[in-house]
């Protein structure tokens, strides 16, 4: 495990960004707060997931002094459109059929609240589905129901093994946590003895 001077909070339900997290050497404890992720209308899309990741962040302040709260926020960018999170399967169906043949831009912002002092960074990846068919986006939905993720999909899931034919840049940005990232907010929070 990495050893870092202060008690490490992962603010994310998220199973993946757990696992990441783990993965990584990090020790964390998990709180989440109900959080406010609207944004203004105005805002360029690849700059979203920024401003929700700090502002996920800003609610935690004053409430664990001492300790360091990682949060983080991922958005599907395809034509200058933001793809959220699906309501439905419905919704989900019409999203894959944008993102079927084309490329596509995932974006993940991370953030850190150290006393007061929010950093947040972001870094984003390109991604090309085939043409997927009907049947194979009804099945996934079915099978695999991402109702949890943005743009409706998983790139660690079928859809992602079977339909996407390359990416430009970090895996783990499209999974929803850019290690590297995280690495890089964390590192002057480690103890000398950290690695």
């Amino acid at each position: 495990m990495i050893n870092l001077a202060k008690p490490l909070i992962l603010a994310s339900n998220s199973p993946r960004r757990k696992q990441l997290l783990t993965d990584a050497g990090f020790e964390f404890s998990v709180e989440v707060l109900t959080t406010d992720e609207t944004y203004p209308e105005t805002l360029p899309a690849p700059e979203v997931a920024a401003h929700i990741s700090a502002q996920k962040a800003e609610m935690f302040r004053g409430l664990y002094p001492g300790s360091l709260v990682l949060t983080a926020d991922t958005v599907v960018v395809a034509e200058n459109h933001i793809l959220a999170k699906p309501g439905d399967a419905a919704d989900a169906f019409r999203m894959l059929k944008i993102l079927s043949g084309k490329s596509h831009v995932v974006v993940t912002a991370v953030s850190i609240l150290s006393e007061h002092i929010v950093q947040t960074i972001s870094d984003e990846a390109t991604v090309y589905f085939r043409e997927l068919e009907d049947s194979e986006i009804t099945y996934y939905i079915e099978h695999y129901k991402p109702f949890d993720k943005a743009g409706s999909y998983g790139i660690q899931e079928w859809i992602g093994m079977t339909g996407i034919e390359k990416i430009e840049g970090s895996f783990y940005t499209i999974m929803g946590l850019p290690v590297h990232k995280v690495y890089e907010l964390l590192k002057p929070h480690f103890l000398p003895t950290a690695l």
